[in-house]
């Protein structure tokens, strides 16, 4: 527990002292970390970062997450992610018949599906904290929700959990701790928003720390459940006490598009 507090105390300081800095430095940042999840989700599926489909993985992540005019630099041409990921896709399937399917359809698909899940989850980040004005506090805000989620779930679970969440993907999970999870994001979400005001609207401030904590629970579960399939306690060990990159961001690149998606950014 010592060693998961230091290690959650530097990381989070770390962290926010990044995003407060913003511009090249935190899109940088940014891109390092979600290289690190990438490479953590492909040696789950036992696949060498730097081989083929490695790397063919990793370029189709940086596709969805850099921003769109540094895609125009490099392609000397305006071009859009979508354009990109299409013809990607299309290169993949075409590798299926050039390998003699020793690169399969699932292998494929487990590819896409990756990329998208990394990509776009920490692109949404860089486009909440390039919004003007309320960037750095919008992130600041969901940052501070889902610590606080993970918080109260944790504690409430392990003093009142009775009934499992879902046993079959988290057996410590329970009920209690999902509420409490999401209480203490309302307590913690209240405060902040008495300081640093960002909707003027209540009902979408009750909205928005709902949203942020179910589905930033639900983020955890899917990365669980991706984890129980492929046989490993944590997805990496960069982190000490708390397992790897994509353990400790798992919510928040599942909640980020979601809140896009609901236009609260």
């Amino acid at each position: 527990m010592r060693q998961r507090l230091i290690t959650g105390i530097i990381g989070a300081v770390a962290f926010i002292s990044v995003v407060i800095i913003g511009n090249t430095v935190f899109t940088l940042a940014i891109a390092i970390v979600a290289s690190m999840a990438m490479f953590e989700l492909l040696r789950m599926k036992r696949i060498r970062p730097f081989s083929l489909m490695g790397v063919i993985s990793l370029c189709i992540m940086w596709i969805l997450l850099v921003p769109t005019e540094w895609l125009n630099i490099v392609f000397f041409m305006p071009v859009s992610k979508a354009e990109l990921f299409l013809m990607t896709i299309l290169l993949l399937l075409a590798l299926t018949v050039f390998t003699k399917n020793t690169f399969t359809f699932d292998e494929a698909g487990f590819v896409i599906l990756s990329s998208v899940y990394i990509g776009y989850g920490f692109y949404h980040f860089l486009v909440a904290r390039n919004l003007e004005e309320i960037g750095l506090t919008l992130i600041l805000f969901i940052l501070f929700l889902i610590w606080s989620t993970d918080s109260g779930a944790y504690f409430v679970g392990k003093r009142w959990g009775k009934h499992k969440l879902s046993p079959d993907i988290s057996p410590k999970k329970t009920i209690e701790g999902f509420i409490g999870g999401i209480v203490m994001a309302a307590v913690v979400g209240g405060i902040f928003h008495f300081f640093f005001p960002i909707y003027s609207s209540i009902t979408t401030l009750i909205l928005f720390i709902v949203v942020t904590s179910v589905f930033g629970q639900l983020g955890d579960l899917v990365e669980s459940a991706l984890k129980r399939h492929y046989a490993v306690k944590d997805s990496g060990t960069v982190l000490p006490g708390h397992g790897g990159v994509l353990d400790r961001f798992d919510s928040l690149i599942f909640v980020m598009p979601v809140l896009h998606f609901f236009h609260f950014f």
